[in-house]
């Protein structure tokens, strides 16, 4: 492996990040998926480094910082889609109300529906 200037590979980490942020704004998760080796390799030779050079990271901290809210904040849209669509297969099998009393029934719904056509 050649040694490669640290501030290239901290350079090459930031220039990473910006991709990365404008991945995440444009929700290209399969761009994120195929970035991630490649970051996660910069990070590995970055580690390696002896803890002067480490000081120099504080420029791709706030990077790091904003795009992992990003992601958050990707995620939980995403899980939110998820709950969404479960919540209208559950509705579209079955309707549930409460009674008088407060208790939940549940009423089946048909899969199929036909529309009978009549001359």
């Amino acid at each position: 492996m050649t040694h490669q200037n640290p501030q290239d590979l901290i350079d090459e980490l930031d220039t990473l990040l910006d991709r990365e942020r404008q991945a995440l704004i444009d929700g290209d998760l399969e761009l994120l998926g195929r970035m991630l080796a490649q970051k996660q390799g910069l990070i590995d030779r970055i580690n390696t480094l002896d803890m002067l050079e480490r000081d120099s990271l504080a420029q791709v901290h706030d990077k790091v910082t904003r795009n992992q809210e990003l992601l958050n904040s990707a995620m939980e849209g995403i899980r939110a889609v998820a709950n969404r669509m479960a919540d209208l297969r559950r509705v579209r099998h079955s309707l549930e109300t409460y009674d008088q009393s407060g208790h939940k029934t549940r009423i089946a719904t048909q899969d199929h529906y036909s529309v009978e056509k009549r001359a």
